[in-house]
């Protein structure tokens, strides 16, 4: 039977739902849950990872020593993973820190086009003893080939395995496909799969996945995570024991730990909005609907043209900064027009001066 292993980023993607505001007593209620279903890995930290939290990108309630030495003290079986990237986090200050505190797992993410980012920190993870794994973000923005070329650059850096974002929550099944089987043909090393459920698809995506080779899955306890939400961890986990592969994961008290999630860590369950779709369909990082909702009211602007927008400008995690300034732009065009169009009323009915 073909083992598929589960990391589980309740802890740190479901920030984004919460503008990361989890405090330090739901990860301990929650790694608690965790640790009993023996979920193998369990990710922690501000949604954007480590030493993400700013002004711009959305201010942590809990600093990650907090997160993260909370996390180590109660998952006692489960190994502590965290997202690392490269500029958010450096190795000296805060990579090195992250060690010392007890993390187990690290995950080491860029852009899908830009992993140059990512060679000493994998390096140093490696140098250090620890499990240590490349990640691509938005990943439907660079074709299979392109992946390939980027995930070999990881494998060469030292990366245990990589994982493929769908960050957008853009992709259908058969684009999971095409990916995970170029990248298990061309690689030596574990293929992995995030999905986000932005256009329903994350669970049907993240089978497409196992069956093209992947043997690494993530999924959030009912979804937990940015946008839509990520492959619902429960259902999940069950299907892929319907379907004969084993995660080492206890299904009953899985199923326990995501009711604890839904009552002590969310405000609401993950479903499907508008604005999901909309991120889905124009290809925009997920983290982003927090910012576009707020952005939006603040200048009257239809989030459905802030989205297109993005979308078009191939917009990325860490450029929030530019939310508001195509708001901006759109406010200046909408008022530019309404000039253009008074003057040609005015000049219409006559009442030009001369």
């Amino acid at each position: 039977m073909k083992h598929i292993l589960i990391s589980d980023p309740t802890l740190r993607d479901g920030n984004h739902a919460v503008s990361h505001q989890l405090s330090a007593t739901q990860v301990k209620i929650y790694c608690e849950a965790a640790n009993s279903a023996g979920v193998p890995v369990v990710e922690v930290g501000h949604g954007n990872g480590l030493a993400a939290s700013s002004i711009q990108i959305g201010e942590s309630l809990e600093t990650d020593q907090v997160l993260l030495e909370t996390a180590r003290k109660y998952l006692t079986n489960s190994k502590l993973g965290i997202h690392v990237i490269p500029g958010f986090a450096t190795i000296q200050r805060d990579l090195k820190k992250a060690i010392d505190w007890g993390v187990d797992v690290i995950r080491v993410a860029s852009h899908c086009t830009e992993a140059d980012i990512t060679q000493r920190h994998i390096g140093y993870a490696k140098e250090k003893g620890k499990e240590t794994y490349g990640v691509l973000m938005m990943t439907h923005m660079a074709s299979p080939e392109l992946l390939v070329e980027e995930a070999q650059k990881m494998e060469l850096y030292g990366a245990d395995g990589i994982i493929i974002m769908d960050s957008a929550g853009a992709y259908f099944p058969v684009d999971v496909t095409e990916r995970i089987t170029s990248l298990v043909a061309c690689l030596s090393i574990p293929v992995g799969f995030h999905a986000h459920n932005n256009l329903g698809m994350a669970i049907a995506n993240s089978i497409a996945a196992i069956e093209a080779g992947a043997t690494i899955l993530d999924g959030s306890a009912r979804g937990f995570g940015a946008g839509a939400g990520n492959a619902q961890l429960e259902v999940l986990i069950a299907v892929i024991h319907k379907m004969g592969f084993t995660t080492g994961i206890d299904l009953y008290k899985m199923l326990d730990a995501a009711d604890i999630a839904e009552k002590e860590l969310m405000p609401f369950v993950p479903a499907i909005k508008s604005e999901n779709i909309l991120s889905g369909i124009a290809g925009v990082f997920s983290g982003f609907s927090k910012h576009i909702d707020m952005i939006s009211k603040q200048y009257n602007v239809d989030q459905r043209e802030l989205y297109v927008e993005l979308g078009r400008r191939k917009v990325i995690a860490g450029q929030e900064d530019l939310i508001m300034e195509i708001a901006q732009d759109i406010v200046s065009k909408r008022n530019n027009n309404n000039m253009i169009n008074l003057s040609s009323d005015y000049k219409t009915n006559g009442k030009h001066a001369g």
